[in-house]
């Protein structure tokens, strides 16, 4: 066997063999051969290198924000207290790091993205517990409904079914609402605080690192060192910081979480439960396929054209997702699981396949549940808000702007924009899928090769289950709820 033809190990260079540090990352992504659904091994089948931190560091800070947004969204509609909220983040933690990251992205199948949050689905709290929703009934059904897709590979067909100025478009308006949203949450936050010139001047030295590390060609080290400097100056201008939550371990037991008069105080679903939740769990699902879309875009415009080895699966992906969100839920956590963005943005943009970062990552997940601390930090308002600025919308923007590369895709990308201002992004990408594979906007050459099933009936299936499920839940313009 020559070393070309070899394992993995085999076929690994030392860095000081290339002529520059890029050159031997793509290297490492060009000789990666990953398996679906077998042990892999650190430096057998994959190498950890110093990049893997920040996807590590990034995705640790946004798992503590995510999942505490969500679990305070579920406890405000219960009445449940924030010392609830903080134990039931640190469980979701341990389970995120120790069963899920570490076991099935880092070892058994590293061609699955990790399972984040599902930020999407936060403003539809208070709509799923009007509406009689429990969530741990929640949970099972997202993860029946997502385990239906993975195993019909409904997820990946979906993404090849969307044209390139669509993704672009799609991309584009993620990137510019999330920024000037996090922007506005950020002054409004400084002006509050007292502190009016804070975010101004956090923001304009954000700016120019951001620029010279994109001069230089070193946005990976983004996420670290802009959050650092946005908490160094922040500091420095008088904003007050102090650590409070101490070490400690969550209660285990699902039967606590679940219990009638401790946990979340609920006892265990019933039937009505699941009934209610269903279009709540189908939209969820829906809302999956342009978030694994986004993040794979990002592996394909930041990777080598050989790293095909290297690059996520979205059916797995939406299988382990599936997998932990009904585990999770029925141990008693809070969290509804997605692609985890601001893990696989950064770990893109640093040129680093999944699995290195990923144990990383579990690694700092379990170290910020254990010692508690870590997730005040996270947490403190220059670091969230830097972090999330330059390592999810700021990239999602870019690689939005990179695909529209033609009158042809501006047209799809300005359509889809259109449709998710009307609506949201759900709708706008599966109405814009439609129009595009039709033929009716952007490249009709490519329409023309479809075969009908790929024109028509996958992308009108999709509009009419995306459109379904936001008309049950209200979530049309100007029409009420069609669910009780």
């Amino acid at each position: 066997m020559s070393v070309d033809q070899g394992t993995y190990k085999q076929r690994r260079k030392k860095a000081s063999e290339f002529e520059s540090r890029a050159a031997y990352l793509e290297h490492e992504l060009s000789i990666m051969d990953l398996k679906r659904w077998r042990v892999h091994l650190p430096f057998r089948d994959f190498g950890i290198e110093i990049e893997d931190w920040v996807p590590a560091i990034a995705a640790t800070i946004g798992k503590v924000v995510m999942v505490t947004a969500m679990v305070a969204a579920f406890a405000a509609q219960f009445g449940l207290s924030q010392e609830f909220v903080a134990e039931n983040v640190r469980f979701e933690l341990l389970i995120a790091g120790l069963i899920f990251v570490v076991f099935f992205s880092a070892i058994l199948n590293p061609l699955s993205n990790l399972a984040g949050t599902h930020g999407p689905m936060i403003p539809l709290i208070p709509l799923i517990a009007a509406a009689g929703g429990h969530p741990l009934a929640l949970g099972i059904m997202v993860g029946v409904f997502g385990l239906i897709l993975s195993a019909t590979k409904g997820g990946s067909r979906l993404v090849n079914l969307t044209g390139e100025g669509v993704r672009g478009g799609l991309l584009i308006y993620l990137g510019a609402v999330g920024l000037i949203g996090q922007l506005n949450k950020f002054e409004s936050w400084s002006v509050s605080s007292g502190l009016d010139a804070v975010s101004f001047i956090v923001i304009l030295t954000t700016i120019v690192i951001y620029a010279y590390l994109a001069k230089v060609e070193k946005r990976w080290l983004a996420i670290p060192l802009c959050s650092l400097i946005a908490g160094v100056v922040a500091y420095i201008m008088g904003v007050p910081f102090e650590f409070v939550t101490e070490p400690g371990l969550p209660n285990m037991s699902p039967f606590f979480w679940w219990g009638e008069n401790t946990g979340w105080q609920l006892g265990w679903p019933q039937l009505e439960h699941y009934v209610a939740v269903i279009p709540f769990a189908i939209l969820a699902v829906a809302m999956w396929s342009p978030d694994f879309l986004g993040h794979r875009v990002f592996q394909e415009l930041n990777y080598p054209k050989s790293a095909k080895g290297a690059l996520m699966n979205v059916d797995d992906t939406m299988a382990v997702c599936s997998i932990r969100q009904m585990i999770g839920a029925g141990l008693g956590g809070g969290n509804l699981a997605s692609s985890w963005g601001t893990y696989m943005i950064p770990a893109a943009i640093a040129k680093r396949p999944i699995p290195g970062g990923a144990l990383l990552t579990g690694l700092l997940c379990v170290l910020a549940a254990v010692l508690g601390f870590p997730m005040d930090l996270a947490m403190w308002e220059p670091v969230l808000r830097v972090a999330l600025l330059v390592g999810v919308f700021l990239p999602l923007l870019e690689a939005g702007m990179q695909m529209v590369k033609c009158s042809r895709n501006s047209q799809s990308a300005g359509i889809c924009m259109f449709a998710c201002a009307l609506v949201n992004p759900v709708f706008g990408w599966a109405l814009t899928m439609l129009l595009d594979n039709l033929g009716l906007i952007g490249n009709k050459e490519r329409a023309e090769s479809l075969s009908r099933t790929d024109k028509l009936i996958i992308p009108a299936t999709a509009v009419v289950v995306c459109v379904g499920a936001l008309a049950l839940v209200g979530q049309l313009p100007g029409i009420p709820a069609l669910l009780g």
